[in-house]
């Protein structure tokens, strides 16, 4: 009976805790709104800030084209398709500009949200990052025919061959013309590396050249879908219900039309005394647009009446702009509902695995007609047809009797220094036809981590790269995100490999450390601070991924998470992230997908930092946040409330709690746009979900 009358106390303290919950919970989520402006305001200014970026470079005339506008960019690659006999240098120095004309429009492909891009811009641009990566192929391969035609009067004293390396910041190339054709000389090592050729005694006395052309960069693999938010998605709210946006554009019009027949209504009939003006006009103008100024005679003043529509458009539009940005949000945690399918055996899926340290373009070329002094001149032959590929093995090999007459070729590549490999790469082929990276025609593959060095045999020469597990850090071991300063944390996240921190602050991202083995990693990319579309990218490029994609659900065993819930969470922690430290705790595996659990503690910057802080164990269901009775040490879950702590409709609210006030002061004043950064990061960690 005891029991049974504790277990009925119990319910009835309950039942009146979540009575009063439901009692406040418009005020909650009101005061929430208010907050979370903050977002469609940082919207705001990244739209102004693109648009000033633009006017920018129009009042730079730098010469340089705004590759947003197509009349420029065509006219920039018409022209530069006129130049002629550019050396390989000259090819190089124009490449930085070119490279950066694609990293813009890739830019503006990724950070332009997916409801304000339309499907002709996205066209345009992807056309035009496709004609200036072929074009810059083309001066490359045109510059090497111009070197190679020098190839005789560049030879090496000693081999009688000629070698050439030239590097550059984005390209490396090395080449070397076989001019003495001796049979003996089949093993190729470039000076001062250990790159090189085995090659076979047919090639070793053939009038060919060997090119290796190292971008840094990778313009081969296809350009990937622009995701772009579907009419569904732009046109409800997904955060505090589901109207339709053009009920909000209707309510705009609707209210600037209303306001308009007003003024028109005013202005035509005869004015009565002050007091009818106070009750009907006045209360009116109070209702929708705020207090009407009366002038002594009576007349509204004019001023006021266009300023003050403005006022409720600019509201209207926010309000609009807000639930786009949840809607946007919300798309970015959508799971493909489907794995891809390739119908070809040893197709690399691009979705599991990602090419790293750019391409390696590996050609055997037709040695060129050589330069020949004539009486003081150089006399070249020039071949209309440009620089031609030695087709190895040839299509036809019915003069040659032995079957092992065209053995494959050895390769040895140095890795890139700046890309990070947690297992050993795996090589791909690039198979022209498919269009698509293919893992066979490779053998005897060999990589010595410790010199950078890989080592294989390919069938046939052609584009090749090295590719990762795009999920080796997946899922994370642990996370932790905690204020450094006023608008600026650190987030933490630990994997099975790595421990990696990035640093945010306003509307930029940086790499603050790597470990690898519990042992400091230096990286390129440290001290290098950039927006956080930016940021992503390179972290992704330098191997260390920690963005899980659309499709990651398919190759990672994860916590899965309904988005809806992950969005409000994510939102909220970014809200509060100024003061507040939060953390990964395992009993955020046991819940069900409708709730998520994480440690929370209050941590003002320039604290002490603390060695057992206490932490407060927070579930979160997206409509209703609570304090749990256990920890971290605890041997079972249970979702019993903690003592003397009351259910919330929101975490801003459930942390008040038992914040201090100068925490929640910092969390108000916390700047929009460090806040959407924050915000951002999580969103494409899912730390929730991955962990």
């Amino acid at each position: 009976m005891e029991r049974l009358e504790i277990q009925r106390t119990e319910k009835e303290k309950l039942r009146k805790l979540e009575a009063k919950d439901l009692e406040r919970r418009n005020e909650e989520l009101e005061e929430l709104y208010l907050l979370e402006a903050c977002f469609p305001e940082a919207e705001k200014l990244k739209r102004d800030s693109r648009l000033l970026s633009q006017w920018k470079h129009y009042i730079q005339c730098d010469g340089s084209p705004d590759p947003s506008i197509s009349q420029e960019i065509n006219t920039f690659i018409s022209l530069w398709k006129e130049e002629t006999n550019e050396t390989f240098e000259a090819v190089t120095a124009k490449s930085k500009l070119v490279l950066n004309l694609i990293e813009k429009l890739k830019l503006i492909l990724l950070e332009t949200p997916s409801y304000d891009l339309q499907e002709k811009n996205i066209i345009q641009y992807q056309g035009s990052i496709l004609e200036l990566q072929e074009l810059l192929h083309l001066k490359f391969n045109i510059a090497t025919e111009i070197l190679l035609r020098q190839a005789s009067t560049l030879a090496d004293l000693d081999s009688g061959n000629m070698e050439k390396v030239i590097r550059d910041e984005n390209v490396t190339l090395y080449v070397w013309a076989n001019l003495k054709k001796n049979p003996r000389y089949r093993s190729i090592r470039f000076s001062e590396t250990q790159i090189g050729f085995e090659i076979p005694r047919i090639l070793a006395t053939s009038d060919i050249a060997l090119r290796l052309l190292h971008t840094h960069y990778d313009h081969v693999t296809p350009l990937g879908p622009v995701p772009t938010a579907p009419q569904e998605h732009t046109s409800t709210v997904t955060y505090f219900g589901k109207d339709e946006v053009k009920s909000v554009e209707a309510a705009v019009s609707k209210d600037l039309q209303e306001e308009y027949n007003e003024q028109e209504n005013e202005s035509n009939v005869v004015h009565e005394e002050e007091t009818k003006v106070d009750e009907q006009g006045g209360i009116e103008g109070q209702t929708s647009l705020g207090p009407v100024n009366v002038s002594p005679t009576g007349h509204q003043r004019q001023s006021s009446v266009q300023e003050e529509p403005e006022a409720t458009k600019y509201e209207l539009e926010m309000k609009l702009l807000s639930e786009t940005v949840s809607a946007a949000q919300l798309l970015l945690l959508e799971n493909a509902p489907e794995k891809p399918y390739f119908s070809e055996e040893n197709e690399v899926d691009l979705c599991q695995f990602t090419a790293l340290g750019g391409v390696h373009h590996l050609d055997i070329l037709e040695l060129p007609p050589q330069c020949k002094p004539r009486k003081g001149w150089m006399i070249v032959e020039i071949l209309k047809e440009g620089l031609q590929k030695y087709t190895y093995p040839p299509e036809t090999a019915e003069d040659f009797e032995t079957e092992n007459a065209f053995p494959p070729i050895e390769v040895m590549l140095e890795v890139h220094e700046n890309v990070i490999f947690f297992e050993n790469p795996v090589v791909a082929r690039w198979d022209a036809e498919g269009k698509h990276w293919k893992t066979d025609g490779i053998s005897n593959v060999s990589y010595k981590s410790e010199d950078r060095l890989i080592t294989f045999s390919l069938e046939t020469l052609g584009p090749v790269t090295l590719i990762q597990d795009a999920h080796v850090n997946m899922p994370y071991q642990s996370w932790e995100l905690r204020p450094l300063d006023v608008n600026k944390v650190l987030l933490t996240v630990t994997t099975v490999f790595t421990e990696i921190q990035i640093q945010i602050k306003e509307n930029l991202c940086m790499l603050a450390s790597i470990k690898l083995n519990d042992k400091k990693h230096s990286s390129i990319l440290e001290e290098k601070w950039m927006t956080p579309v930016s940021f992503i990218i390179a972290l992704k490029e330098a191997g260390l991924n920690i963005f899980p994609t659309g499709h990651s659900h398919f190759y990672v065993v994860i916590n899965y998470k309904l988005p809806l819930v992950e969005v409000k969470a994510y939102r909220q922690m970014a809200l509060l992230s100024s003061a507040f430290a939060f953390g990964w705790s395992k009993w955020n595996t046991v819940c069900d997908s409708k709730k998520v659990l994480f440690q929370v503690r209050e941590h003002l910057p320039k604290e002490e930092p603390i060695q057992n802080p206490n932490w407060t164990l927070l579930m979160f269901s997206g409509d209703r946040a609570q304090s749990l009775k256990i920890n971290e040490s605890s041997d079972a879950f249970s979702e019993a409330l903690k003592e003397e702590t009351e259910f919330h409709s929101t975490l801003y609210h459930m942390v008040k709690d038992f914040a201090s006030k100068e925490a929640m002061k910092k969390v108000r004043c916390s700047n929009c746009q460090f806040v959407d950064s924050v915000c951002h990061m999580l969103l494409s960690t899912r730390l929730l979900s991955y962990s």
